[in-house]
């Protein structure tokens, strides 16, 4: 359970290196059930990077399941998320290495392709594992929840 503590903290560092508003930190309870439900799927991968006994960095893989398509003809596809360091030790290498080890996974499950969401700052750390800008960018919309 404290690498899921873990990757909700380091989480909520890249949202705070994203600019991202985090008023009420509602989400990290939801997250820390999440990930929890989702540690031994296979369908996932989550790796930790430790130093000294302390968790430094993490990245997490998903197979996804979508309808076939002619880019992915199974329709199964890889989400590449959560790739995040301690704020005090980046630039170390060690959010890297979970990257690498994650993509590595990806490998391993046969699946076709990867995707992710790239920061500025990871930008030439994905360029150079082969990752390239689709000329198809996310389009977000908040939908109303009847929650």
């Amino acid at each position: 359970m404290a690498d899921v503590d873990a990757l909700v903290r380091l989480r909520a560092e890249m949202f705070t290196a994203m600019h991202v508003n985090d008023t009420d930190g509602a989400w990290r309870d939801e997250a820390r059930e999440w990930f929890a439900a989702r540690l031994d799927d296979a369908d996932y991968c989550f790796v930790v990077v430790e130093v000294d006994g302390q968790v430094v960095s993490c990245a997490s893989g998903a197979i996804r399941d979508a309808a076939p398509s002619p880019a992915v003809p199974d329709g199964r596809d890889i989400l590449i998320s959560n790739v995040c360091a301690a704020a005090e030790l980046r630039g170390r290498g060690y959010g890297g290495a979970a990257f690498r080890a994650v993509l590595a996974w990806a490998r391993r499950t046969g699946v076709g392709r990867a995707e992710l969401m790239a920061t500025a700052d990871g930008r030439d750390l994905y360029e150079s594992a082969g990752f390239q800008d689709v000329s198809f960018p996310a389009m977000r919309a908040t939908l109303e929840s009847a929650r």
